[in-house]
């Protein structure tokens, strides 16, 4: 399965970003073969709708689970739609490999 964790940068050491629409990067983990790949949100400085723009990139990628700090309500309402599950996260501290061995528990 395909799981999007919301990342401030590019790398596991990234710190993990609390916000979806407008979070800086997205690391793409693969729980299935155990690798990561991290794309740059396109959609960070969009003047409005970074968040169903983003919902909708997902979608695309075909993850199934995303995992960030907050969604808007309409994101929510797309992810919902198009059947992404979305876990909330209040762990800004951490670094997107603490998250990934979070889920690897």
């Amino acid at each position: 399965m395909k799981i999007l964790i919301t990342s401030k940068g590019n790398s596991l050491n990234s710190k993990f970003d609390l916000r979806f629409g407008r979070a800086g990067w997205f690391c793409i983990y693969d729980d299935k073969n155990k690798t990561t790949k991290f794309i740059e949100n396109e959609n960070v400085n969009a003047n409005g709708g970074a968040g169903t723009k983003t919902a909708e990139k997902v979608a695309e990628l075909g993850i199934k689970q995303v995992i960030s700090g907050d969604f808007g309500p309409k994101a929510k309402s797309l992810l919902e739609r198009f059947k992404i599950q979305m876990i909330i996260m209040d762990e800004g501290s951490k670094t997107v490999q603490e998250i990934i061995n979070k889920i690897q528990n």
